[in-house]
């Protein structure tokens, strides 16, 4: 080999594999620290796109599930205003059979049916207040769309589930039992077998309504059951496909570590030789 002073050979090989172990040292520093193998494109460029996708697909997913949950609220909002408003109804329909029964006279009906129109208010009054983050449930505002939810991460309507309106029509007595207080408390007042069949079929009416609508919202209630345990499973295999792509394998990545760490050195020290190599010239001059 030639000995020459300009140019040192031995001291570029050197200084070039000790930047090459450092930068390999770094970046072993850099995936541990961090807990990524792909911090950056310049990493994985085909590595980097493919977690950015499915860190945007998880995100939507969460969304997903989040909008689930708050769907299953609001109906469960509309099923326990129904149960009140089933409670009601049955009492009604009670005193109603009691007013049928010849033993009453006409102050017992008039408090039977005093309790009657009161029962009637506090349905009406459920109907319009009854309410999910400023969504009227109960009065019929809904609009014939029903109310539609994103169940999924995707564009069209396999990622949606709609609640149908008719689970959100008007349900005040006129909507439900289909005459108000003074119409149906005018039944029992008359007493007449006629009148109090009227009276019956117009409670049991409103009874098959209600008990349509909660038998509805259960069937939803069970799709809504059945997307939030896809998207759980769904969320559990991108997480997984997403750890797989860009976490850390700590293990491997310790080797590396020990591995730039010892070669930096080894070069760091070989380099103080090389450099000191063109002074062995000056022994043949």
């Amino acid at each position: 080999m030639t000995l020459t002073i300009n140019t040192n050979m031995g001291s570029l090989i050197v200084q070039n594999n000790l930047n090459n172990a450092t930068n390999a040292l770094n970046q072993s520093i850099e995936r541990m620290t961090t807990g990524y193998k792909i911090n950056t494109a310049g990493d994985d460029a085909a590595g980097y796109s493919v977690a950015t996708g499915m860190e945007t697909d998880l995100s939507s997913t969460s969304v997903a599930q989040n909008n689930v949950a708050l769907g299953s609220s609001l109906l469960s909002v509309a099923e326990s205003n129904y149960d009140i408003m089933i409670t009601h109804m049955q009492r009604i329909r009670d005193l109603t059979e009691q007013a049928a029964n010849g033993t009453y006279g006409d102050d017992s009906i008039e408090a039977i049916n005093a309790e009657i129109t009161a029962r009637f208010a506090e349905i009406d009054r459920i109907s319009e207040n009854a309410e999910y983050n400023g969504i009227k449930l109960l009065n019929g505002s809904i609009g014939a769309d029903g109310i539609n939810l994103q169940v999924g991460i995707g564009s069209d309507g396999n990622s949606r589930i709609t609640l149908e309106q008719t689970l959100f029509e008007d349900a005040d007595t006129q909507g439900l039992i289909g005459v108000n207080a003074t119409t149906y408390t005018g039944y029992i007042t008359t007493g007449t077998t006629a009148t109090i069949t009227q009276a019956l079929d117009a409670i049991d009416d409103g009874l098959a309504k209600v008990t349509s609508r909660q038998t509805e919202i259960g069937a939803v209630q069970n799709r809504l059951d059945s997307a939030a345990e896809a998207l759980t499973v769904q969320f559990d295999n991108l997480t997984s496909s997403l750890s797989t792509v860009k976490d850390t394998d700590i293990a491997a990545e310790s080797s590396n570590f020990i591995k730039a760490q010892i070669l930096q050195q080894a070069s760091a020290t070989l380099l103080t030789t090389a450099n000191q190599t063109p002074s062995i010239a000056l022994n043949l001059i």
